[in-house]
């Protein structure tokens, strides 16, 4: 999992830093993300052993969360936001969607393996920058 969360953090910063300096065009945009989404289904798939309802849904929810993290990190570069933090809170909050969502959809063994591929550790790195940025905003009031 933190592969996947790692590479498509990375896809959506390369895809929006490409579209700045060349001008991607939104189909081309498009298709880089469906490209990626697809890959991560079948890596779920293949890994978990999903059942055909079990990859309809992860990929739903792939689609759905990565899109809404592009339009929000979208939405900070053109309002030209160079605070990373707000990057980062942008995509851990939807890298916790995507983490209750696939919970919700997988069985208790399926769950357990997912978990060991990396989505046990990137969960605790993003409860501890939350709790990090927490404990700096108390800190300043």
């Amino acid at each position: 999992m933190k592969k996947i969360l790692f590479a498509a953090i990375a896809l959506l910063f390369s895809v929006g830093t490409a579209f700045a300096q060349e001008q991607m065009s939104p189909e081309e945009k498009e298709k880089k993300m469906v490209e990626f989404i697809q890959k991560e289904v079948e890596k779920l798939e293949s890994s978990l052993k999903l059942e055909d309802w079990q990859t309809f849904y992860a990929d739903s929810i792939l689609t759905h969360d990565y899109h809404a993290l592009q339009a929000e990190l979208d939405a900070l570069q053109e309002a030209k936001v160079s605070n990373t933090d707000l990057y980062t809170k942008a995509s851990d909050k939807w890298a916790d969607k995507i983490y209750e969502a696939m919970h919700k959809i997988m069985n208790e063994e399926q769950w357990e393996k997912y978990l060991k591929q990396g989505a046990a550790r990137e969960k605790k790195a993003r409860d501890k920058r939350k709790a990090k940025m927490l404990e700096a905003t108390t800190k300043v009031k």
